[in-house]
C-alpha cells in the first residue's frame, strides 16, 4: 500500500472546558481528494489548524509521508509541503496578485528578483492548473472567485503537495464552484493531495474520493465516497435522520408589508447597481431573490435596510415611505430585522464577546438596561437563551465572537434577528457556511415565521435554497429584475434569467 500523505494519530485538543478534538486518528491517501464533514463545532477546522500549525495539539502525533514531524507554526507546515486556503482569505487587499504570492518568501531585502521569479512561476502554475489570473491586478479589486484562486496559487508557489481548503465554495457562484472542482481534479490527477472541509454533501459526493465524518470532536465514520450516499453522510454527521428537503404548506399572503418602486442606486462611478427595481412582499409569504452574486442583490438589501440611501425611487414599509429618510435603528424600531450577507463585517464585531454581538442593533431595548448602561447579567442571560434555542456551539456568551466557527457566528446573528419577532425579515445568504443540521433548523424557523404571518425577503446564491423556501422568486441580473416566477418554476428557466436571457434574447 502507498504511504499516506498525512497521518494524524490520537490527536487531542482542549480549549479550556471545550474538548475540540477527542483522540482523532485520520489517514489521508496521496493523490486523493479527502473530504472532512461535520456540524459546526464538530472540530474539523481545529484539526486542520493543528495540521497547519496554527494550534498545537495537547497530545498525539503528525506524520507526513510516513515520517513523524513537529509542526509548531504555519512555517513548519509549509516546509513540510502543506498549504491551507482559509474560509476567510488571508490576502492583503491593496497588494497585487504577485505581491501577495511572494509575501513571506521574498528571499532577501531586494524584492525585484523575487517578483521576477514569481511572475514566471505563477504563469507556469496558472497554465498547468487552469488558474489564469492577472499578476498585476490589485487583489481587493478582484471578484471573490479570483481571490480564492490567488490563495491556491500562493500555496502552490510555496511548494504545497497537500492543500487544505476550508469551506471553499461558501463564497463562490455555481460557475466558480464548478471551475474550482475542475482545478481540484487537475491537482489530484497531477499527484497533489487535497483535504476538503465542507458542509455541502453534494459537493462531497461530486468531487471526493474518501470522506471522514466528525461529530462533537470525534471522528465517527470513514467512507469511500462511491460506497456512501447523501442520506448516510447526513445521518452520520448529525447522529439522527435529517430532512434534506423543505416541508411547507401553501402560503396565504395577507396585507402588503414592503413595496419597492422604481428603485435606483448608483455607485461612486455613477453605475446603476440597482436599476429601476420594483416588487412587493406581503405578510405570510417568502419572496426569494435569485441571481449570481454581484448582480445588485447586496445593494438592494442595503437600501431596504437603511444602510444605503437610494439614488431615486421609493421604499414603502408598512404604508410609510422610508426610502430617503430611514436609518437602520429607525427601521428596527418599526419592525424590520436584517441578517446581512457578510457576517464578519456587517453582522458581528468579532472583538466583542458573543453576548455583546447578540444585541447589536438592539442595545437600547429597555429590558437590557437603561440609557447607556447595560444590565450585563440580562445581556448574558438573553444570549445564553438564544444560543440554546439555536444550538450555538459552544454555548458560551462570554467567548469572543471571533472564536466561533463561521457557521456558529451565523447562528448568533440569525438568533438575534429572528428572536426580535419582526414584521419583515430580510436575509442575505442565511445558510452560508452552516452545517446540514443547522440548515434544516434555520429553514424550519423561516417557514415558521412565514406561517406566523411575517413577511420575508430572502437573498441566496443557492438556487436550491431559493426554490425550496420561496413562494415567489424574483430574478436579478446586472441590477435589473429579469422576471418573476413561482416556486414550481423550471430550474433551467430561472438559470437563463440569472444569465440575463429572457424569452430567448440576451439582456
Amino acid at each position: 500500500m502507498t504511504t499516506p500523505a498525512i497521518e494524524l494519530i490520537h490527536i487531542d485538543k482542549r480549549f479550556g472546558p471545550v474538548h475540540a478534538n477527542k483522540d482523532v486518528t485520520l489517514s489521508v491517501g496521496q493523490g486523493s481528494i479527502h473530504g472532512i464533514i461535520g456540524e459546526n463545532g464538530a472540530g474539523k477546522s481545529t484539526l486542520m489548524s493543528i495540521l497547519f500549525g496554527f494550534y498545537a495539539a495537547d497530545s498525539g502525533e503528525i506524520r507526513v509521508k510516513g515520517q513523524p514531524v513537529k509542526i509548531k507554526s504555519s512555517s513548519d507546515a509549509i516546509a513540510q509541503g502543506i498549504g491551507m486556503v482559509h474560509q476567510h482569505f488571508m490576502l492583503v487587499d491593496p497588494f497585487t496578485v504577485l505581491e501577495n504570492v511572494v509575501l513571506g518568501v521574498e528571499g532577501g531585502a531586494l524584492i525585484g528578483p523575487a517578483l521576477a521569479k514569481a511572475r514566471s512561476e505563477l504563469k507556469r502554475l496558472a497554465d498547468d492548473y487552469d488558474m489564469q489570473v492577472n499578476p498585476d491586478a490589485i487583489v481587493g479589486e478582484l471578484p471573490v472567485g479570483l481571490q480564492q484562486r490567488v490563495e491556491i496559487l500562493k500555496a502552490l508557489y510555496k511548494g504545497a503537495d497537500v492543500l487544505i481548503l476550508d469551506e471553499p465554495t461558501g463564497v463562490l457562484t455555481p460557475d466558480e464552484a464548478d471551475h474550482l472542482f475542475r482545478i481540484l481534479g487537475t491537482l489530484r490527477d497531477q499527484g497533489k493531495t487535497v483535504i476538503l472541509i465542507t458542509h455541502k454533501l453534494r459537493e462531497i459526493m461530486a468531487i471526493t474520493d474518501h470522506v471522514s465524518v466528525m461529530r462533537r470532536g470525534e471522528l465517527v465514520a470513514n467512507f469511500e465516497t462511491k460506497d456512501t450516499s447523501v442520506d448516510e453522510l447526513a445521518e452520520a454527521m448529525v447522529g439522527r435522520s435529517v430532512l434534506l428537503h423543505v416541508e411547507k404548506g401553501k402560503a396565504t399572503p395577507g396585507e402588503m408589508v414592503l413595496e419597492v418602486k422604481d428603485l435606483v442606486w448608483r455607485d461612486s462611478k455613477n453605475v446603476a447597481r440597482v436599476d429601476h427595481v420594483s416588487f412587493s412582499v406581503r405578510k405570510g409569504e417568502i419572496v426569494g431573490i435569485a441571481g449570481v452574486s454581484g448582480n445588485g442583490q447586496s445593494e438592494l438589501l442595503d437600501c431596504i435596510a437603511g444602510i444605503t440611501k437610494p439614488t431615486s425611487g421609493e421604499i414603502i414599509f408598512e404604508g410609510k415611505s422610508i426610502g430617503q429618510l430611514a436609518d437602520p435603528r429607525h427601521l428596527r424600531e418599526e419592525g424590520l430585522a436584517h441578517v446581512p450577507e457578510d457576517r464578519q463585517h456587517r453582522g458581528l464585531i468579532t472583538a466583542f464577546d458573543a453576548s455583546e454581538s447578540s444585541i447589536l442593533g438592539w442595545q437600547f431595548e429597555e429590558e437590557l438596561g437603561h440609557g447607556f448602561r447595560l444590565n450585563r447579567k440580562k445581556v448574558v442571560e438573553s444570549c445564553l437563551r438564544e444560543m440554546k434555542e439555536f444550538d450555538v456551539r459552544p454555548a458560551n456568551p462570554l467567548l469572543k465572537s471571533a472564536k466561533f466557527s463561521g457557521g456558529n457566528q451565523q447562528k448568533i446573528i440569525l438568533a438575534r434577528e429572528m428572536s426580535s419577532n419582526p414584521d419583515l425579515l430580510i436575509i442575505g445568504q442565511p445558510t452560508r457556511g452552516v452545517d446540514i443540521g443547522a440548515i434544516e433548523f434555520i429553514h424550519k424557523r423561516i417557514i415558521e415565521l412565514r406561517d406566523a404571518g411575517k413577511a420575508i425577503l430572502l437573498v441566496s446564491v443557492e438556487l436550491d435554497e431559493i426554490r425550496s423556501l420561496s413562494d415567489r422568486i424574483i430574478v436579478m441580473f446586472a441590477g435589473k429584475v429579469m422576471g418573476e416566477r413561482d416556486s414550481s418554476a423550471d430550474e433551467r428557466d430561472i438559470g437563463l434569467l440569472m444569465a440575463g436571457v429572457q424569452k430567448g434574447v440576451a439582456a
